[in-house]
């Protein structure tokens, strides 16, 4: 098939990458030109595990451009997968949106599939076929629908070879049948549906997501006050197969670009639609909150923050990415650096991304050099490379052996054996 992926993220470019793997020709369109070219040298602009390999492996099926016309020429199914920030109302922006769909409708010339890739609100389908209309200015036919992505940031490349299950909405008897012909091979469930619901179930997938981990967040906070270890409440939730372990992990809260803008987004669908979503505000709160706390444990393990020099680990907002976006970090180094402390920091790939938002800090090349004469080291993101550190050497550097772990990485028994004053989440 003739494909085109307008928006070279974390998603557009990932299902590219992957179309072109099952044998399909690949057009891939950002409007960023220097994104495009270094695409076309071989370079990749994101950090995801396996995608250059791919990408070098399916060469002959891809094409880069930063021309939208072309792609619409040259393809029969045009998938939407640009940005959809979020408004400081919390509204998505859906401005890239409604380009891509004018400027495919004014330069089409015959059928077009227009497929929403990127997440977007319910009913946006409607506001893009209205958009469509009105520039046809062929008057072909063209029909549109709705098929999210469920990619993790990290296993992106897995999720989307082998996805649990594909998602699909239209009305159209055409449209329908050239998805199916799309995603059949994979051999996975599809789920066809009408638009709306396909819209519907991201938002609805990733809030209940989001849901669970602020829940073991609020389950951590009461296992701290009453003695109760958070681990084994969540081993013991997570063996009623109707509940499930993932997503029980307690620590600093959800970050990146997904959770908290999907949140955002459905709380305000749902406001517009007449429904006051209580729940979801409830979860964007304990998410905040939980930030608010570990910085308070902090603040207990050193005492007086201001003038003590806090040493963090990691800095993306998950391991096996370099994706900075709603980042806990941010808010914790912000408020540390807002009390005073100075700041040394580490993260495997996210370095580069960090220096573009978090300032004044002193940005080291490994774990020892954060770890070295610092007052406090802080665990933020869960990398595999800390859960190896040699505790011995680190206990050695620091100026006080305090230990701050917001992702529950270390054994606080084994802790406490070494000489570490120690504090995780809910333990």
């Amino acid at each position: 098939m003739k494909l085109a992926v307008v928006g070279t993220g974390y998603v557009g470019l990932v299902s590219g990458v992957c179309f072109a793997e099952w044998g399909h020709q690949v057009i891939c369109v950002d409007n960023d030109a220097s994104k495009i070219d270094m695409l076309k040298k071989g370079q990749i602009p994101i950090y995801e595990p396996g995608l250059k390999e791919l990408m070098d492996k399916n060469l002959q099926r891809l094409v880069f451009t930063t021309s939208i016309e072309e792609a619409t020429d040259k393809s029969d199914i045009i998938f939407i997968a640009v940005g959809t920030p979020p408004r400081p109302n919390g509204e998505a922006d859906l401005s890239a949106v409604e380009t891509v769909a004018a400027t495919v409708a004014r330069r089409m010339k015959s059928y077009k599939l227009v497929v929403e890739k990127s997440t977007v609100p319910v009913q946006t389908g409607d506001r893009v076929k209205q958009t469509m209309a009105v520039n046809n200015v062929n008057k072909v036919e063209f029909d549109v629908a709705s098929n999210p992505e469920f990619l993790r940031e990290g296993t992106a490349i897995e999720d989307s070879l082998k996805p649990d299950r594909v998602v699909f909405g239209t009305d159209s008897v055409r449209a329908k049948k050239m998805l199916l012909e799309l995603y059949s091979p994979l051999g996975c469930p599809i789920v066809a549906t009408d638009i709306q619901s396909s819209e519907l179930i991201k938002h609805a997938s990733n809030s209940f997501l989001a849901m669970k981990i602020s829940f073991i967040n609020a389950v951590a906070n009461v296992c701290e006050k009453s003695g109760a270890n958070v681990e084994q409440v969540a081993e013991g939730m997570g063996l009623d197969r109707r509940i499930g372990r993932s997503f029980l992990n307690a620590g600093i809260g959800f970050g990146g670009f997904c959770f908290p803008k999907d949140l955002q987004a459905f709380i305000r669908i749902s406001e517009k639609l007449g429904y006051d979503f209580k729940l979801l505000k409830a979860v964007e709160e304990i998410n905040e909150d939980q930030k608010k706390l570990f910085v308070k444990k902090i603040e207990e393990l050193v005492w007086n923050i201001s003038g003590k020099t806090i040493g963090i680990l990691g800095l993306a907002f998950k391991p096996n990415t370099d994706d900075m976006r709603f980042a806990p970090s941010i808010d914790i180094i912000e408020a540390l650096q807002k009390d005073g402390a100075k700041i040394k920091a580490y993260d495997p790939v996210s370095m580069d991304r960090a220096r573009q938002v978090l300032k004044d800090v002193q940005y080291c090349d490994n774990p020892y050099d954060v770890a070295q004469d610092a007052d406090c080291l802080v665990i933020v993101t869960e990398w595999d490379e800390f859960k190896k550190l040699d505790l011995v050497r680190i206990k050695s550097l620091l100026k006080v052996p305090a230990i701050a772990d917001g992702r529950n990485i270390f054994d606080p028994d084994k802790m406490k054996e070494l000489g570490f004053i120690y504090q995780g989440i809910g333990r």
